[in-house]
């Protein structure tokens, strides 16, 4: 009889460390979150439908980097040509950058009135993912956007 309890509780024992070692396989599954940034330079124009695009790189806290395109594009009351320097953005923690990537919906507003005297904020929203971005700029526009921000790798 204690023969066969003390064979069980090896067996206990074994599964428990079995299991453990699962975990540790298991774990970049669950891997912490990074957070990540945008830099970028857009430019564009607008008459009601608003268009720019420009270019980008992702840089996250874990090393990981990307070179990225941008298009933007949507409708709303948007009027002038605009272009962004050196925009600064901040995505929500992410696992992996290939999430990153794809189209954002997008609230863009903006106002310029000259060269390095224009202004541009945007917040975006893709499933869990989330990025808010401004930049400074020249140009002679204003208004506000509803529309598509979409990054893809270079």
């Amino acid at each position: 009889m204690i023969r066969s309890t003390t064979g069980a509780l090896r067996g206990r024992v074994l599964c428990l460390l079995v299991g453990l070692a699962l975990l540790f396989v298991a774990s970049p599954a669950f891997a912490t979150p990074t957070r990540c940034h945008l830099t970028y330079d857009l430019s564009g124009w607008s008459f009601i439908y608003k268009y720019a695009s420009g270019t980008g790189r992702i840089t996250c806290a874990d090393g990981q980097t990307a070179n990225v395109r941008i298009v933007a594009h949507g409708g709303g009351f948007s009027l002038g040509t605009q272009s962004v320097k050196s925009g600064r953005g901040r995505f929500s923690g992410t696992e992996q950058i290939a999430n990153l990537y794809g189209t954002y919906i997008e609230v863009d507003s903006h106002a310029g009135v000259g060269p390095g005297r224009a202004v541009d904020a945007r917040a975006m929203f893709k499933g869990r993912n989330r990025l808010s971005a401004t930049g400074k700029g020249g140009g002679f526009s204003v208004g506000f956007v509803f529309g598509g921000f979409t990054i893809k790798p270079q």
